[in-house]
């Protein structure tokens, strides 16, 4: 099985000084200002994914405002669900040009706008725009920030931070389903929507705590041990191979910095030269420095960006990454369309009493808490395959999304409810999985597309779920049919490390007969 990108023999070279030693550690590296990192994103998830696993309870009110179908409804959520992770590739962009910090707080101010605007809808469509459109790009532009900065900061104990980071979507979702409750009881859903709106403005705030890594401290990100250091002597035989290929290949990269360089150089000495002038042509000097540096930040992000997907060092040329964005594409809407569609199903099978004395999506949320943090413990076990730990937490999930239409008890359904929420966990496993992958260097693009193939999972799941139920009269079939592309996305995992690991020793047995 593949534990991580050492065992496969797929590099992006960003790991070019694997041998050496720092001589003095960052203390915020695993430490220090790290932890704050952690806190801020834990607090990310639950203003974010936490608000998004309890729109089961606006779902309903729109149902009874509006009386537009089951189907059209659900569209809200999931635009606003999908659109957060869509745009993940395209918030790749921003992150490369601006930074994480900047990134984030824009996205707080647009996600508290979407929320604000959508308390004065006056149909379904108008939700589409505000609260789908607006408010997901909004959280998509704060989410994938405050993954990729606990992964900058994290490298002894990845899963762990990630772990305690995405809790926030538990405890979120326990949280603000009692929250929007009695919101929505006490004020009505407008008024809901509006205050939740003014708390969504915390967002910025928590953009403000992801201060960035200096590149001197990103050189001594990595501190390795001896057993590391005997296995990164692996990696040198297919590191040369993708160098001979042209993936690592930095010449244009240098090339460009140069030329950055002597723009700014040229800037620099005008100005130098131009002090004696009139203060009105310093004025100008020093806003032409102003958008000449710009114009280097957004060139060098953009080439970045853009080298990640469409360059000779693409992404899409590691097959087992291409196999995890198929698996994403399944699997997203396996575990939304419970917490969307659950309320609905209670209501069926006419057991509201007990789910208002403790909810079954808040029986989800408060297991995902402690199924994060456990599985991250494991993965982080010098013994364990942070991959198995992986593949062992979907199949459990798949099993669950199956069986759950069989349950017509809220015991039963209860049970499921706790092992779906469980093995969710492994959320919180994908940022080490995908940096596994393809190195903290291409963490942010790659991490982006992931999210890109959820959203599009959740952006077609609940509406899909709910169409059926249209059609049948029960959402059986729609968990049916969710588990079984669940279940083609885990084959495609379990397919493609093996493939991969086979290529190498077919090559070297090839050279051995020559």
């Amino acid at each position: 099985m593949y534990a991580s990108r050492e065992d496969i023999g797929y590099d992006f070279g960003d790991d070019s000084k694997v041998g050496s030693k720092p001589v003095k550690p960052n203390p915020n590296i695993d430490g220090g200002w790290a932890w704050m990192i952690v806190l801020s994103s834990f607090l990310v998830h639950i203003l974010i994914m936490g608000s998004q696993m309890a729109l089961g309870i606006l779902n309903m009110e729109w149902l009874e405002e509006f009386n537009q179908s089951r189907g059209l409804t659900a569209w809200v959520s999931s635009l606003s669900m999908g659109i957060t992770l869509i745009v993940g590739p395209f918030i790749g962009l921003f992150i490369s040009m601006c930074g994480c910090r900047t990134t984030a707080i824009i996205g707080g101010i647009l996600n508290a706008l979407g929320w604000i605007l959508s308390a004065y809808a006056s149909n379904v469509h108008y939700l589409f725009l505000t609260f789908g459109v607006t408010a997901g790009i909004g959280s998509g532009m704060v989410y994938l920030p405050a993954v990729v900065m606990v992964g900058q900061y994290f490298q002894k104990r990845r899963a762990l931070a990630q772990g305690l980071s995405t809790t926030g979507t538990g405890f979120g979702a326990f949280l603000m389903t009692a929250l929007l409750k009695y919101l929505c009881t006490e004020f009505g859903w407008r008024n809901a929507m509006f205050i939740q709106g003014a708390i969504s403005l915390n967002l910025c705030v928590c953009g403000a705590l992801m201060r960035p890594l200096s590149p001197k401290d990103r050189e001594k990100y990595v501190v390795r041990s001896d057993g590391e250091e005997n296995q990164a002597k692996a990696l040198s035989h297919s590191t040369e191979t993708i160098k001979s290929n042209g993936v690592l290949s930095e010449e244009p990269e240098k090339k460009q910095e140069a030329a950055n360089e002597e723009v700014l150089g040229c800037v620099q000495h005008i100005e130098i030269g131009g002090k004696s002038g009139s203060g009105r042509s310093m004025y100008g000097l020093r806003i032409l420095k102003t958008v000449s540096q710009l114009t280097v930040t957004v060139r060098k992000g953009f080439a970045l960006w853009y080298s990640s997907y469409f360059g000779a060092a693409s992404l899409f040329t590691n097959r087992v990454f291409v196999a995890f964005i198929i698996w994403a594409l399944f699997a997203y809407s396996s575990f939304v369309i419970p917490f969307i569609h659950l309320p609905e199903i209670v209501k069926q099978y006419n057991l509201s009493r007990q789910d208002n004395v403790f909810p079954l999506t808040s029986i989800i949320a408060i297991v995902h808490i402690f199924g994060k943090v456990i599985l991250g413990i494991i993965s982080d076990l010098p013994c364990i395959s942070t991959w198995n730990v992986f593949l062992m937490a979907n199949f459990t999930l798949v099993t669950c999304i199956l069986t759950l239409p069989l349950m017509q008890t809220y015991v039963g359904l209860a049970v499921v409810c706790a092992l779906i929420g469980f093995s969710s966990g492994y959320f919180s496993l994908m940022p080490v999985v995908t940096e596994d992958l393809v190195g903290t260097k291409h963490l942010a693009n790659a991490y982006g597309i992931i999210i890109c193939a959820n959203g599009i999972s959740a952006l077609f799941g609940p509406p899909f779920a709910g169409w059926i139920y249209d059609i049948t009269q029960k959402y059986d079939f729609s968990f049916y049919i969710a588990g079984l592309l669940y279940m083609v996305g885990i084959i495609f995992l379990l397919i493609q490390p093996c493939i991969q690991k086979k290529q190498p020793r077919e090559k070297s047995t090839e050279e051995a007969q020559v």
